[in-house]
């Protein structure tokens, strides 16, 4: 191979990740989320998502969330965000104001997620710590990035 090759190869690699980096930071902004894509990482939501199946995100307020969503958030010991859907929406007061606090359950999981542990004990999850809800799926194409993540013990 030339050097000439090379070099096309290598303006080629570089122009391809500026636009990727671009893309994503044009979600972001658009979306109003930090993370505007995720990837799906269990077979928690099946059969609507299946594992490696990327999803589109949308910032949301908690007022804005229906029952039948698809939600996005994130617990403090998880390394992944989750990513299921409302089942119910309650309010709830803490500390002398009223917020809202959504039961959450994986499509195929047989119970509601787990409420949050702090003060007070949630039987259900509060609005504020839910990132985004879904607006579409691209079907199985983060499966070689999951898979590479898992094999080199990077996530």
């Amino acid at each position: 191979m030339e050097l000439k090759e090379w070099k096309e190869d290598i303006a080629w690699i570089v122009i391809t990740i500026i636009l990727v980096l671009a893309l994503h930071t044009a979600l972001k902004f658009a979306l109003h989320t930090n993370s505007p894509l995720v990837i799906v990482v269990s077979g928690s939501m099946e059969p609507v998502f299946y594992r490696g199946d990327v999803i589109l995100l949308e910032g949301v307020s908690p007022q804005d969330i229906k029952v039948g969503d698809v939600v996005v958030y994130k617990r403090p010991y998880t390394r992944y965000p989750i990513i299921h859907r409302v089942r119910g929406i309650e309010k709830i007061n803490v500390d002398g104001k009223q917020k809202l606090c959504f039961v959450i359950q994986g499509d195929n999981n047989p119970v509601p997620d787990p409420g949050l542990v702090g003060s007070p004990y949630l039987d259900c999850i509060p609005g504020d710590v839910i990132e985004a809800k879904a607006l579409l799926v691209f079907p199985k194409i983060g499966l070689i990035p999951l898979e590479v993540r898992e094999k080199l013990s990077l996530g």
